[in-house]
C-alpha cells in the first residue's frame, strides 16, 4: 500500500499541451471524406461540422462522427493495464469485437488515471459466460453486465445487444432506413453512444487498431472542458434522473463546467432524484464524495439546491459557516482536514506536524481547499475536538428521523426535511467505536500504530483502529493533493492478507470500503 496518492490538476502544462495536440489532430483529419466501405469496426473519417440539434431518436447524423489514431494524442498500448488487455485478447480470440469505453478513453485523452477500465463487445452476456469467461457473474437487473475478475481486479464488460435492448428508446434509434448507407459497425457504436449520458462518456478505443471512435462530439467537449448530455439535457434527465448526480461528479473531478442546456435542466429537475430508488441514490453519493473531489463535489451540490436534500445537517451547518464572510469561508474544511490527519497519524503532535508541512500547498483541482494558517493552528485542536463531538453525535442524525429533526431545529435557515437516513440502527454501536476518544484532550490522545501499511485482516474484521487509519488517509486523499509518507521500522512487517482472506480475492478500492448497506 502506498500513501494517498496525488491528484492531478485537471488543466495542467503537460494537459493543456495535450489538449492542443488533440485538437490539431482532429482539425487536420478534416480534410477525410467519409468512408462507406463495409469494413466493420466503425471505420470512419469525419466530416466537418455536427450539428447539436438534430439530436433526435432516428436521425443519423454522420457529420460528427470522427475516429483518430490514438497515438497522435500518446495513447499507446502501453497506457492499458495487463488485465484489460487480458480481457480484450480473450474476446478476440474467440472471435468478437471488443473495445475500451466510456470514462476509461476520456481519463487516457486527459492523461488522467482511469481508476476503472470498462470494455464492451459484440459478444452477447451469455456468449461471454459460456464461450469466455465461465466464472464470470452476470450482475445488474436494469443494465445487465458480466463481471470479470482478472488478476484479482474487476472488470465490467457489457454487451451491445444488451444496450441495444434495456435502453428506453432503443426501437427509435435502431429504425431509421438511413442505416442502410453506412457501414454496420458504424451503426453499431453510433447507435450505443446515443444511448450514453454524456458525450465526453461516450468515446470508443480499440487499441489493436489505435483507433478512437467518436459519434457525439466528445472530443470537442473535452478540448473545451464541458460536460453536455448526448441528448437533449432534459430529456435525459427525465429518462435516468441519476444522471444528474453523475454529472456533478464528473464536473467535480475533472473542474469541467457544464453547458448552458445541462446547467440549466439540472436546475430545473433536480428534485427527480426523489425518484431514484434508495440504494443507487446511495451509491451515487459515494462515488461523488471519493477519488478526490469531495469538496468541489459538496460546492457543486449547494450550487443546484442538492445538498440541503440530500446532506440537509451538513448543508445547515455550511450555510451557518459561510453567513460570515470574515471568519474565512475555509475553516471548516481546514478542520476536517486536521480531523482527517490525527485519524491517520494517530496523535496531535502528528497532525500539527502534517498540516505545518502542508501550509501554502498548491491546490487547484480543489480551489477551496486552502493550506491553514500559522496563526489557525493555535486554536485549531480544540475545533477539531469539537468537529469530532460533532460527527459522534451526526451518527444519532443519520440514523434516527427524529435526531435528524431535532439536529435541523438548531439551524435558523434549514431546508425542509426529506426524511431520508442513511445510517442503520445495527451499525451506529460500530461506528461510534471508530471516532472513540477523539472528542477529548487531544493531547493526550494516543492512537499511533506501529506500521502505516494497512492490516487487511483487521481490516476485514472492521477493527476499529484500522478502519479508523484508512477512514483519514481516505479524507486526506480525497482533500489534499499530496500526503507526505511516515517512514517506521516496521513498514515491512505488515503481512499482507492472502487472496483467501478476501472473498473475491482482490484487495477493495479504498474510497469504497464504507459504502452504506441498508
Amino acid at each position: 500500500m502506498t500513501t494517498p496518492r496525488r491528484h492531478a490538476d485537471p488543466s495542467p502544462p503537460p494537459a493543456r499541451r495535450l489538449l492542443h495536440r488533440l485538437r490539431s489532430a482532429a482539425s487536420g483529419l478534416q480534410t477525410l471524406a467519409y468512408s462507406s466501405k463495409k469494413e466493420g469496426g466503425g471505420d470512419m473519417g469525419p466530416r466537418n461540422g455536427g450539428s447539436s440539434s438534430n439530436r433526435r431518436p432516428g436521425f443519423v447524423d454522420s457529420s460528427s462522427w470522427r475516429y483518430f489514431d490514438s497515438r497522435v494524442v500518446g495513447i499507446t498500448r502501453g497506457d492499458i493495464p495487463r488485465h484489460a488487455w487480458t480481457v480484450l485478447h480473450m474476446l478476440k480470440r474467440k472471435g468478437f469485437a471488443a473495445y475500451l469505453v466510456g470514462g476509461c478513453v476520456r481519463d487516457l485523452l486527459l492523461k488522467r488515471a482511469p481508476k476503472d477500465f470498462d470494455v464492451i463487445t459484440t459478444a452477447s452476456l451469455q456468449q461471454i459466460k459460456k464461450m469466455v469467461f465461465q466464472r464470470c457473474i452476470i450482475i445488474g437487473k436494469r443494465f445487465p453486465i458480466c463481471q470479470v475478475n482478472m488478476y484479482g481486479t474487476k472488470i465490467e464488460v457489457s454487451s451491445f445487444s444488451t444496450n441495444a435492448n434495456h435502453v428506453k428508446g432503443s426501437k427509435n434509434i435502431g429504425c431509421s432506413e438511413e442505416f442502410k448507407r453506412y457501414d454496420e459497425g458504424d451503426i453499431l457504436l453510433w447507435q450505443n453512444s446515443m444511448k450514453r449520458d454524456f458525450t465526453i462518456n461516450s468515446l470508443f478505443f480499440n487499441p489493436f487498431n489505435f483507433k478512437i471512435y467518436d459519434y457525439v462530439n466528445g472530443v470537442r467537449d473535452i478540448s473545451k472542458n464541458k460536460v453536455s448530455t448526448v441528448i437533449p439535457a432534459r430529456v435525459s434527465f427525465k429518462e435516468d434522473p441519476a444522471r444528474i448526480l453523475r454529472g456533478l461528479r464528473i464536473a467535480a473531478r475533472l473542474g469541467f463546467e457544464f453547458s448552458s442546456e445541462t446547467s440549466a435542466a439540472i436546475r430545473e429537475l433536480s428534485l427527480s432524484i426523489t425518484d431514484i430508488d434508495k440504494a443507487r441514490l446511495m451509491m451515487e453519493l459515494n462515488y461523488l464524495l471519493s477519488y478526490g473531489a469531495a469538496a468541489s463535489s459538496l460546492r457543486l451540490l449547494r450550487k443546484y439546491g442538492l445538498l440541503d436534500f440530500l446532506l440537509p445537517f451538513q448543508a445547515a451547518y455550511m450555510s451557518d459557516q459561510m453567513k460570515d464572510k470574515s471568519n474565512d469561508t475555509d475553516l471548516m474544511l481546514m478542520v476536517i482536514r486536521a480531523f482527517a490527519a490525527l485519524m491517520y497519524f494517530g496523535s496531535w503532535e502528528g497532525a500539527v506536524n502534517f498540516l505545518n508541512q502542508d501550509i501554502g500547498a498548491p491546490a487547484p483541482f480543489i480551489p477551496e481547499t486552502l493550506g491553514p494558517s500559522r496563526s489557525k493552528l493555535d486554536n485549531l485542536m480544540e475545533q477539531t475536538s469539537h468537529l469530532a463531538s460533532l460527527v459522534k453525535s451526526s451518527v444519532d442524525t443519520l440514523t434516527s428521523i427524529d435526531a435528524l429533526q431535532q439536529s435541523l431545529a438548531k439551524y435558523s435557515k434549514a431546508s425542509q426535511f426529506s426524511g431520508l437516513v442513511l445510517v442503520s440502527s445495527r451499525e451506529r454501536e460500530r461506528v461510534l467505536r471508530i471516532f472513540e476518544g477523539l472528542d477529548t484532550d487531544l493531547t493526550s490522545y494516543e492512537g499511533t500504530r506501529g506500521m502505516q501499511e494497512i492490516d487487511y485482516k483487521l481490516l476485514k474484521d472492521g477493527h476499529p483502529g484500522e478502519v479508523r487509519f484508512v477512514l483519514g488517509q481516505v479524507i486526506m486523499d480525497t482533500m489534499s493533493e499530496e500526503l507526505p509518507r511516515v517512514s517506521t521500522e516496521y513498514d515491512q512487517l505488515n503481512m499482507e492478507a492472502s487472496e483467501d482472506d478476501l472473498a473475491d480475492g482482490s484487495r477493495p478500492s479504498q474510497s469504497t470500503l464504507f459504502s452504506s448497506k441498508s
